[in-house]
């Protein structure tokens, strides 16, 4: 649930002129100072490199230039480059090394010596992968890649440059690289980027947490990410890195096709430049840094049902047999806050949700499997007979506006915010949450409305003489007595970032920006973390209460919320555009760290055609985070509302719960290496260079490709096909190949969605199944894929498995297990083996692989001499079923001939998961060996 911000409009003349210029290309190059320059650099004890810059020609554009500057380098690993640069003379805000984890620079305010010797003007400092160089005077600096010499960021400017030299203001930061024009650019968010995943030159990009719908594209949303990804291809190979700002407060960034730059209203430099060189390699070395992705439990890769509106339990209740009697799989059914008592966190409304029901009803849904989660905002209503409040008070747990609790309005009416940089709110939170779930066991928090949301705006006072909020109309217009901020600085800085896609004042509709957080720390600096901090702390609360894996869902999203929590992509429509917008906001969050992501599916409001629906569950179903949720005001959209959709539902969330082990291994590679679980198809094929614009087909891991319907009307879907063979996962007999990779148009009726597997893969399923407790008990099978016709080839895979509720996510702990999957054909000879690490766990749960499908089999001859585990297996053994079907290609084997090739299937294993095994056959291929 979440307030639907109107854009706003404003009049003044001022801001509409600046708002022109600002997005003028020409108005943002060379017109403010003349830099730095350099004049001294030596190297510091801990192995970096230490410098001073002192500015060149002050100037009082957008305030006073700081005089000198401390530049710190340092060469972190192999991959990974830090410039950090920073007022000389004293400490300026940075984002908390509590929350986010990281090596700290040497401390600033040290007396600034003369320079030993005049520096000369340009020097490389080197490291394994990345190589640092300067010029001294203007100061700019860049950084290359040592393999190919290729300059991966350079902020020299010169005349004929789209931008000037880099300024340092209290207020103000600017700083600019320059690019060539074939970088393909990907990241810099969050945003609903409607020309897909590749950034698009001239469009604006401005990073400030925001409650605004992501109808609104191509605006500042709900998290602030500010890295992005460069991939180019140079004489043919490809070379990928990224390059962050940690920076927390608000800024645009410029992206002109050939350079790009950052105006920031606060903070310090703080780039890190990680050399990759491929997308897997960046992201790994991304979150080595930030942190891995968070373990997930497995059930949380199941099926979400969530409505704003369920209104009793037993809405509630009828949903989750509605689901049953549909045959739909269902593992979470989620509450919007209904289930609260005058929409006051950590409540129950004792007439809707009354205790003793929702008990009974969650200990039912319990023994079946399935999980129950609710909604927390971090709004406190302002009630002295509401305890969560009275405790909060106690505790003194806010944040601050002249010594007193800030007002806001949210959905209880009147509320405070917590202000979780402060250890005691963190404490207290922990507490409440406890609290809550010792009334009721639920099994994760979804944390919304936190970047924050304020349905008001300035300095309010509850009014005296109404009801607010009246009960009446929508809940988010605000109805307390407010007046603006503008008085200081903070409240109205000098340069106004493009909030809201409009330049909103950056105290608009949430908490004012000269508000004081604890230690001093203003809300200016420290608004795009708040999310971040809240997120850290429900993580903390809710790993304290019964040692499990946690579960969280949050709005709000900055640098690091991965290693904690999952997100959705907020107030989306129901509509075609916001079905296709989904895709490249999923990809994008991979890449930011967060791959436990996706849409409303149908879309949050209005009510999507039942068309729509239809083609958004065939995409939603593999989302890597997959619920349906819609709002308040919309009919009912549950996937069984209509026939044609609860058809297209059993079709794909039936593909979804059978890959379930593929995704949990996904989910794991996460953790451990930051692979994103969907990806864009560049991942893999990041030599293909017609693929890295894709934004309208994902891949699960590395290689199982969905290929949607995201047009209305339409019963066929354009797919780009990578180099290769391709193997329809509806009816493994169907092939796409090809030498050089094509466009192909593919049948997609209403109720079928074209999803893929890559040759060279071994990919473990189970059975499926409604609930995902119930599917990860079914026998397993392997679907091995080779080149199609191919007379030699080699395939892999992996399957990890454990206790999925542990805190942790690792071998070593007696309860998980790790198989890696090898299969080749060659001379004749089918072979496929496993290496099974720690099978206690996977032997204890009896786990057998039931049935083998190997894919691409040159010729149509039979199988023969078959043999498991060195045995052979007779003819006699009925048990065991082998069978063989022919190929159809979709697109045939190019200038092949009449070469044909097969599908084999051998059913009736029991194979052991957790123990190592070999299988091989003979394949008489008519000759053809």
């Amino acid at each position: 649930m979440a307030m639907a911000t109107s854009r706003i409009v404003f009049s003044s003349l001022s801001l509409l002129v600046a708002l022109i210029l600002c997005f003028s290309p020409i108005h943002c190059s060379n017109t403010i100072g003349k830099g730095y320059r350099l004049i001294s650099i030596e190297e510091s004890p801990d192995g970096g490199f230490i410098g001073y810059l002192q500015v060149k020609q002050k100037n009082k554009i957008y305030g006073s230039d700081i005089t000198t500057l401390r530049l710190f380098v340092k060469h972190e690993t192999d991959t990974r480059l830090r410039v950090h640069i920073t007022d000389a003379k004293k400490q300026r805000w940075e984002v908390p090394y509590n929350l986010l984890p990281r090596e700290q620079p040497p401390p600033v305010g040290k007396v600034i010596g003369k320079s030993r010797k005049s520096p000369i003007t340009v020097q490389e400092l080197s490291g394994s992968e990345l190589i640092f160089s300067y010029t001294t005077d203007p100061f700019s600096f860049a950084v290359k890649r040592r393999s190919n010499g290729q300059t991966l960021f350079n902020t020299s400017s010169s005349s004929s440059s789209a931008f000037g030299e880099m300024v340092f203001k209290d207020q103000y930061l600017e700083i600019s690289t320059s690019l060539p024009k074939d970088a393909s650019i990907y990241g810099l968010g969050e945003n609903s980027q409607a020309n897909g995943i590749k950034l698009v030159p001239n469009e604006p990009y401005t990073l400030y947490t925001e409650d605004v719908s992501a109808i609104n594209l191509n605006t500042d949303l709900y998290g602030s990410h500010p890295v992005y990804m460069d991939l180019r291809n140079v004489g043919g190979k490809p070379y990928a890195h990224a390059v962050l700002l940690l920076n927390s407060n608000g800024m645009d960034v410029f992206y002109r096709g050939t350079s790009l730059t950052y105006k920031v209203i606060g903070g310090v430099f703080d780039f890190y430049f990680v050399a990759g060189p491929s997308p897997l390699d960046v992201v790994d070395q991304y979150t080595s840094l930030i942190g891995r992705p968070a373990p997930m439990p497995y059930w949380s890769l199941g099926f979400h049902q969530c409505r704003w509106g369920y209104h009793n339990l037993s809405v509630v209740e009828d949903v989750v047999d509605n689901y049953k009697k549909a045959k739909i799989p269902l593992d979470v059914i989620w509450n919007d806050d209904d289930h609260m008592d005058g929409h006051k966190d950590f409540t129950l409304n004792p007439i809707s949700y009354p205790r003793a029901k929702l008990l009974k009803f969650l200990d039912r849904i319990h023994k079946m499997g399935m999980k129950y989660i609710v909604i927390n905002d971090p709004g406190i209503g302002v009630n002295a007979s509401y305890g969560v409040y009275q405790r909060a008070m106690a505790n003194d747990v806010f944040i601050k506006y002249e010594g007193k609790p800030f007002l806001a309005q949210v959905w209880p009416g009147a509320v405070h915010f917590p202000d979780f940089l402060n250890p005691k709110t963190v404490a207290w939170w922990g507490d409440e949450i406890r609290r809550f779930h010792e009334m009721v066991p639920i099994d994760g928090l979804w944390i919304d409305m936190n970047e924050v949301s304020n349905f008001c705006s300035g300095l309010c006072t509850i009014p005296k003489g109404k009801q607010c909020p009246s009960g009446e109309g929508p809940g988010w217009v605000c109805c307390l007595d407010c007046k603006n901020i503008t008085k200081t600085r903070w409240d109205d800085p000098p340069y106004k970032i493009n909030a809201t896609g409009v330049k909103a004042p950056v105290g608009f509709k949430t908490i004012a920006t000269s508000a004081l957080h604890y230690n001093g720390v203003r809300e200016y600096d420290a608004h795009s973390i708040y999310g971040f901090s809240e997120t850290i702390a429900t993580h903390k609360a809710l790993q304290s209460i019964e040692g499990k894996r946690p579960f969280i869902l949050s709005r709000s999203t900055f640098v690091g919320s991965g290693r904690y929590a999952a997100h959705w992509t907020g107030d989306n429509q129901g509509t075609w555009q916001s079905l296709q917008v989904s895709i490249s906001t999923m990809l994008n969050f991979g890449i930011f760290g967060v791959p436990m992501v996706g849409s409303d599916i149908c879309g949050f409001y209005p009510q999507p055609t039942e068309e729509l629906c239809n083609r958004w569950i065939e995409v939603g179903a593999f989302y890597p985070f997959s619920r349906d949720h819609a709002n308040y005001y919309s009919p009912r959209q549950e996937l069984y509302q209509w026939d044609t959709v609860a058809e297209s539902a059993r079709n794909a969330l039936g593909m979804r719960y059978k890959i379930l082990p593929y995704l949990y291994t996904l989910n794991y590679e996460a953790h451990v290496t930051g692979a994103p679980i969907a990806r864009p198809l560049f991942f893999s094929f990041p030599e293909y260079t017609e693929c890295y614009g894709s934004s309208r087909q994902f891949l699960l891991g590395s290689s199982l490709m969905i290929s949607p319907v995201l047009e209305q009307g339409k019963t066929e879907v354009e797919a780009l096909f990578p180099p290769g063979s391709w193997y329809h996962m509806f009816d493994m007999t169907r092939a796409v190949v090809s030498k050089k990779g094509k466009r192909v148009t593919l049948p997609a009726p209403l109720n079928f969605v074209n999803v893929h597997l890559y040759q060279n893969t071994i990919l473990p399923m189970q059975q499926g199944g409604l609930i995902s407790k119930e599917a990860r008990t079914t026998p397993f099978s392997l679907v091995i894929t080779f080149p199609a016709g191919a007379s030699e080839g080699y395939a892999k895979g992996k399957l990890y498995l454990d206790e999925d509720e542990l805190p942790e996510m690792k071998l070593g702990n007696g309860q998980s297990t790790y198989v890696d999957f090898y299969a080749s054909v060659g001379n004749g000879t089918v072979k496929m083996w496993s290496e099974v690490k720690e099978g206690k766990f996977a032997l204890s749960k009896g786990w057998t692989i039931e049935k083998v499908s190997v894919l691409g089999l040159k010729g149509s001859g039979q199988v023969s001499e078959v043999e498991i585990n060195g045995s052979p297996v007779s003819n006699e053994e009925k048990k065991i079923e082998v069978s063989l079907k022919e190929h159809t290609y979709v697109v045939g084997l190019e200038g092949e001939g009449e070469n044909k090739s097969v599908m084999v299937e051998v059913r009736g294993l029991e194979m052991l998961v957790g123990k190592d095994f070999n299988m091989s056959w003979k394949m008489g291929i008519n000759g053809a060996y």
